[in-house]
């Protein structure tokens, strides 16, 4: 996997909070934005799939069946 540069203009009060953020976590800024950023895209892929997963089903915001808890299989709890 090859990489690019990619170039931020950002305004001082962010760019400390961000150095505070990454020094908690003993990384660099650098590393910190790009972790960031790599898990708010699985974030946002993960809920794709699981979107796709209940329209597959037909599991979605419909009402469970009167008197009857409806649990997510993923839930892990009955």
């Amino acid at each position: 996997m090859g990489s690019t540069v990619l170039s931020l203009r950002i305004d001082s009060e962010l760019l400390d909070r961000l150095k505070q953020h990454a020094a908690r976590r003993q990384m660099s800024v650098q590393d910190y934005v790009v972790r960031t950023l790599i898990r708010d895209d699985f974030d946002e892929r993960f809920k794709t799939a699981v979107d796709e997963t209940e329209k597959f089903y037909g599991t979605g915001p419909d009402p469970a069946p009167s008197g009857q808890d409806q649990v997510r299989p993923s839930a892990g709890i009955a």
